[in-house]
């Protein structure tokens, strides 16, 4: 019995006469515990794709950076990896404590390459979970159940020009979101945030925002 396909997956496999290849890749590429080659990806990426589903059922895809590093294979078949200051939506995290099931999809622009990672996930503020990392809120702990790569012929070659000036780093202080500079959000971002809007040269309209985002400031 599968354990990626149904039976929605398996008329468009039937459709398409691809049925055979579908199961030959899930033989030969699906695993539920890393080796060191996905261990060693895994841990080199400075950013991922995560999916997470609602209490409605409605599917979310976020994107997750950080430095390299961030995310953490802990063990065969688990990871973690940090939920950074956001929005305060707190969409994501959410999501996860409701539903548990996750999809995390991991790229490298530069070589190109993918990585698949499904699993149930939990959120966690254990203190020495969060010591791992520099200003995190809450630690996401996957216990993993399925990674497969994925071919990536289709992935367009980038090269990254900076890392993010906003990842919590130990040697210097984490700016403030620009977003946060904006007029109207005063009343509802909490205090540290708003000191730091001082600091950072004060409020700004939305039009300034949309402008410095523009120019690839935001």
């Amino acid at each position: 019995m599968s354990r990626l396909f149904g039976d929605r997956h398996r008329e468009f496999q039937d459709m398409f006469e691809s049925r055979a290849l579908a199961d030959r890749i899930e033989d030969i590429a699906l695993a539920s515990e890393f080796d060191d080659m996905t261990r060693g990806f895994v841990e080199s990426r400075d950013m991922f794709f995560l999916a997470t589903t609602d209490h409605k059922g409605r599917p979310t895809c976020s994107y997750k950076g950080g430095d390299p590093g961030f995310v953490r294979v802990t063990g065969p078949s688990t990871l973690i990896f940090p939920s950074y200051n956001g929005n305060g939506m707190f969409f994501s995290v959410g999501n996860i404590a409701e539903t548990k099931q996750v999809g995390m999809l991991f790229i490298d622009f530069e070589t190109p390459n993918r990585l698949r990672v499904q699993g149930e996930a939990e959120i966690s503020n254990d203190p020495a979970l969060l010591a791992q990392y520099e200003e995190a809120e809450l630690v996401v702990r996957v216990n993993v159940t399925e990674i497969w790569p994925n071919c990536p012929r289709y992935v367009h070659r980038y090269q990254k020009v900076q890392s993010s000036r906003y990842v919590p780093r130990k040697e210097c202080d984490t700016p403030v979101a620009e977003w946060k500079r904006i007029d109207g959000v005063q009343d509802v971002i909490d205090d540290k945030d708003r000191h730091k809007v001082d600091g950072a040269g004060g409020v700004i309209t939305q039009e300034e925002w949309f402008e410095a985002v523009g120019r690839g400031e935001g």
